[in-house]
């Protein structure tokens, strides 16, 4: 399996995911590429080239997705198949009805075949439990139906 791990992250919570993501991948034995999504990037990778495209977005005031996110998304020109969406939030802003909105938007719009990763604030702890479940199921969703 191909995967490649795009994330915004402006606190370095969703990098933590992200990077969480990537080293559960590898020991499933995935080979993985990374990509921060910035303001200042030039060029943005091929989805063609994954088997799975891994999108992670915090979430921004009042349940917005980051404007660079959004660049990111309109920059890609199509939407790919088979990408997985995970966030980072925070419930004291705005709830469990703004949590990780970004992300619900996001698994929305690309028609994710699973439903996102929520991670309050930072992976450590129990939370991380929750990443390598999820990393998981993705693995063994693409074994299943997408890598013949």
């Amino acid at each position: 399996m191909r995967a490649m791990v795009c994330y915004a992250s402006f606190s370095g919570n969703t990098k933590e995911v992200a990077e969480l993501i990537s080293g559960n991948l590898s020991e499933e034995g995935a080979t993985v590429d990374m990509y921060r999504i910035t303001n200042r990037n030039l060029s943005i990778p091929d989805p063609s080239m994954f088997d799975a495209l891994f999108l992670g977005s915090f979430t921004w005031a009042k349940g917005a997705t980051p404007k660079i996110v959004k660049d990111f998304v309109y920059q890609l020109g199509y939407k790919p198949e088979n990408v997985f969406v995970f966030g980072t939030g925070d419930t004291q802003f705005g709830g469990d009805d703004l949590f990780c909105k970004a992300a619900d938007k996001l698994a929305k719009f690309y028609a994710s075949p699973l439903p996102p990763l929520k991670i309050e604030q930072s992976p450590r702890g129990t939370q991380e439990g929750k990443v390598i479940q999820w990393t998981e199921g993705v693995v063994n969703y693409c074994q299943q139906y997408l890598i013949k």
